[in-house]
């Protein structure tokens, strides 16, 4: 299977509307006029993305005071993110793209390898996306650790 097209700087964001943890359903739309740091994690309750999730978490005050909100998705069902959102007390919302269609849309979902074993699944990449719904800027296969920071800063100059 091939990779979809990366999105860049500049291209509108694809539309979306996803089931969120607690019940809600989340939509791009819903943001409009605001900033969003949209990011696709591998897997809740997993080491890297939990430290990821935290980091976001820790730093969701000053996002708010950036005027940026911030969503973390993956394809975890509901009630994983749910658990997951429980077990480690995060202040940021998430949801699930089960169908993968979102997913495809953002071109984070690739092949990846492993131990030589190649298999499908999301790698880890940010958006920052404006208030007319454009992307601004992309942070392609991210590393965890002080990444949340970067995102912030680059809100902030936004």
């Amino acid at each position: 299977m091939t990779v979809l097209a990366a999105l860049s700087e500049g291209d509108n964001a694809p539309p979306f509307s996803l089931p969120a943890d607690g019940g809600c359903r989340v939509s791009l739309a819903g943001f409009r006029g605001r900033k969003l740091a949209l990011y696709f994690y591998p897997k809740a309750d997993t080491e890297g993305c939990t430290a990821q999730a935290l980091e976001f978490s820790a730093l969701a005050k000053a996002f708010t005071r950036a005027g940026t909100d911030i969503l973390g998705i993956s394809a975890d069902p509901v009630a994983r993110l749910d658990a997951f959102k429980r077990k480690h007390k995060l202040a940021i919302p998430l949801a699930s793209d089960e169908t993968l269609d979102v997913l495809r849309a953002y071109g984070v979902w690739a092949e990846k390898s492993m131990y030589g074993r190649k298999f499908m699944g999301i790698v880890r990449t940010t958006f920052l996306i404006g208030p007319a719904s454009r992307i601004a800027r992309v942070w392609p296969k991210v590393k965890v650790r002080g990444h949340a920071q970067e995102v912030l800063e680059a809100a902030k100059a936004l």
